[in-house]
């Protein structure tokens, strides 16, 4: 059976790891039903009064053993608030499959990060090359990345949240499904790898969609992206007409945000366990 899946945010690098999928391996997007598990949390109350750091959230996350030595070879402001992080990586031994995320050792900061690999695992393969999509807050990885890390600084990384996936053809009666995004952002320049997700649409015609939603744009929308942006944020009524027993909800954003579209699908009859997001607070 073919399933939609509807991704709801704020950022994007889970549909660049799952777009990975497709280009390597066939692999059906619904496979994330089954492995979401690894690192989103389902059906649960999104309340904690402190804080917990980045090991504290994942401790019972799968991790590898091997911690690899990582070089910073390029540092790109992908807006005023994201640096993307090119890391080459010595140890050959070091893998990840999409959807995967690293544990981020900085010399001399004491907490450890956790960062959401943004590239592809044939990036890795062909160059030695690992991206990161890093934005600025005070949590001290964060905080050096933008402000402390130059070009050749150490760093070290431990893969966490391994995902397994399902390829079409293997008997297990599922085939590729479809993929609409709602990414929304404060305006177009804070809309990390729109470029990308253009270049998606464009190669998987009627499988990969998405509106872009600006909710304090004071510019011009430019030509390419005019068809693509709706002004305001996500209402019920762009959700609504994709519910069905086939869709799968996957958001990501700040936990307010998490909660409200939450509430909203369930108000909508969305069942709990077809709605998934990401642990990162």
């Amino acid at each position: 059976m073919a399933h939609a899946t509807i991704y709801v945010g704020f950022t994007v690098p889970q549909l660049l790891r799952g777009a990975s999928r497709i280009f390597h391996a066939r692999s059906t997007l619904v496979v994330l039903r089954h492995s979401a598990f690894c690192y989103c949390t389902v059906n649960s109350t999104i309340k904690s009064k402190r804080k917990m750091d980045h090991l504290e959230r994942t401790a019972n996350n799968f991790r590898q053993e091997v911690i690899s030595q990582a070089k910073v070879c390029g540092i790109t402001s992908e807006s005023e608030t994201v640096k993307r992080l090119r890391l080459s990586i010595a140890n050959k031994d070091f893998t990840f499959k999409a959807g995967q995320w690293v544990d981020f050792f900085i010399p001399g900061v004491s907490v450890v990060g956790g960062f959401s690999i943004c590239s592809s695992p044939g990036l890795l393969e062909r160059e030695g090359i690992l991206e990161l999509a890093v934005k600025h807050t005070v949590h001290p990885p964060a905080h050096w990345v933008h402000t402390e890390c130059t070009l050749d600084s150490e760093v070290a990384l431990r893969v966490g949240a391994d995902l397994h996936g399902y390829q079409e053809g293997k008997g297990n009666g599922y085939k590729m499904g479809t993929v609409k995004l709602y990414y929304s952002a404060k305006n177009t320049s804070e809309l990390l790898f729109k470029k990308n997700i253009l270049g998606l649409m464009t190669a998987f015609p009627g499988k990969i969609t998405c509106r872009f939603h600006v909710t304090q744009q004071s510019s011009q929308i430019c030509e390419e992206l005019q068809p693509h942006v709706t002004e305001g944020r996500i209402s019920e009524k762009d959700l609504e007409k994709h519910v069905s027993k086939d869709t799968l909800w996957y958001i990501c954003g700040p936990p307010p945000m998490i909660e409200s579209i939450s509430k909203l699908l369930y108000n909508l009859g969305v069942p709990r366990n077809c709605v998934f997001f990401e642990k990162w607070w």
